[in-house]
């Protein structure tokens, strides 16, 4: 006989017996009380799963995504995704994103995330996920500014190119995962949100000083360590000149670079196949050389030793985003949640589950 999972024991078991999981809503409050403060775990545990792709233990198909006709600027995508190991749930990740939110006040994300149970298929959980994204969005970001930056004096300046939510999370795992700067230099077409941001920097008494420049060129030139979190559609630095001081770059928002920059340093991404598509930087790269020799390696290579990163070239870390991390956070936070008894359980909200009724 079917039966139905009390919210503490998770997933259903292996076995002849298939129960079918509780069904729990996990709430952006919730997920944001699981994950505040625990950025140096949550760093490691992106880590791992980045680990457990390198090894194969994932599944993570291309993401899929619905465009408008009539709302070019605006998407929604699909990331599904499955992983191993300890985490052994399957899912898929629907994000939205439209930009023209921005001038209303409001976030130009939002997300929700349903986790799997494995072995029935049955889904048992959805989480509010826009949090869940910019966070392990950040956790990669400053995973890979700890790796890639071992071979060389490790970076005092930072510099944000684009102030919105992402610039903010990755700023505070940076900090969390034991980063301090000399200085911070923000820059942002938008003077409200290069504001904004500095109120953020202020608030979380950042130490330092914080800069606002006037143009992208001074942000650069002055940044050993340079975020891009911006919604750029089409490269719009164009300049190889202004990145001969060799820096670490998190081109997180992926399409910020001529490719012609990329040519001329030693460039990561976090999956071959899922970066050079969709007319990402990487992708450009790729198209005008006609090949991907302008690849040095993954962050999975860097992080098994495979590949050493160079201290004497610009480094550019370009990371698709995967679907993989998002379920990683996502188990993480629901196990958190149904550790505490806080689960939301919505009773009864699968109703057919006799076959012949």
């Amino acid at each position: 006989m079917t039966s139905v999972t009390s919210p503490a024991t998770g997933p259903a078991a292996a076995g002849p017996d298939r129960t079918v999981p509780a069904f729990a809503v996990i709430t952006g409050a919730q997920v944001q009380r699981a994950l505040h403060g625990r950025e140096k775990q949550i760093t490691e545990l992106v880590e791992a799963a980045y680990r457990l792709h390198g090894e194969g233990r994932t599944v993570n198909p291309p993401s899929y995504f619905l465009r408008f006709p009539d709302r070019p600027a605006s998407r929604i995508i699909a990331l599904p995704a499955s992983v191993g190991g300890q985490v052994a749930v399957d899912g898929i990740k629907w994000i939205s994103s439209f930009p023209d939110n921005v001038s209303s006040g409001l976030p130009r994300a939002s997300a929700v995330l349903i986790l799997n149970d494995p072995v029935t298929g049955y889904p048992f959980a959805c989480l509010e996920s826009s949090i869940i994204s910019a966070t392990r969005t950040a956790a990669s970001a400053a995973l890979a500014a700890d790796r890639l930056t071992r071979t060389r004096q490790r970076p005092r300046r930072v510099g944000f190119f684009g102030t919105g939510l992402i610039a903010r999370y990755i700023h505070t795992y940076l900090t969390g995962t034991g980063w301090s700067f000399d200085t911070v230099g923000v820059y942002d077409v938008s003077a409200d949100s290069a504001a904004g941001f500095c109120g953020y920097l202020r608030q979380a008494g950042t130490p330092g000083e914080v800069t606002v420049h006037d143009g992208p060129e001074a942000l650069i030139r002055s940044s050993d360590l340079i975020v891009f979190a911006t919604v750029a559609g089409t490269p719009h630095v164009t300049e190889t000149s202004w990145f001969a001081h060799r820096p670490v770059v998190l081109h997180v928002s992926l399409r910020d670079l001529d490719p012609r920059i990329l040519l001329e340093s030693a460039n990561f991404v976090d999956d071959v196949e899922h970066c050079l598509k969709a007319e990402t930087s990487p992708h450009l790269a790729e198209q005008l050389t006609g090949g991907r020799d302008f690849l040095d390696g993954t962050l999975d290579d860097v992080l098994t030793g495979r590949v050493r990163p160079p201290a004497d070239r610009t480094i550019v870390f370009s990371p698709f985003g995967l679907g993989v991390l998002d379920l990683a956070v996502g188990k993480y936070v629901h196990d958190e949640v149904a550790r505490t008894g806080e689960l939301h359980v919505i009773d009864d909200f699968f109703h057919e589950l006799r076959r012949y009724g």
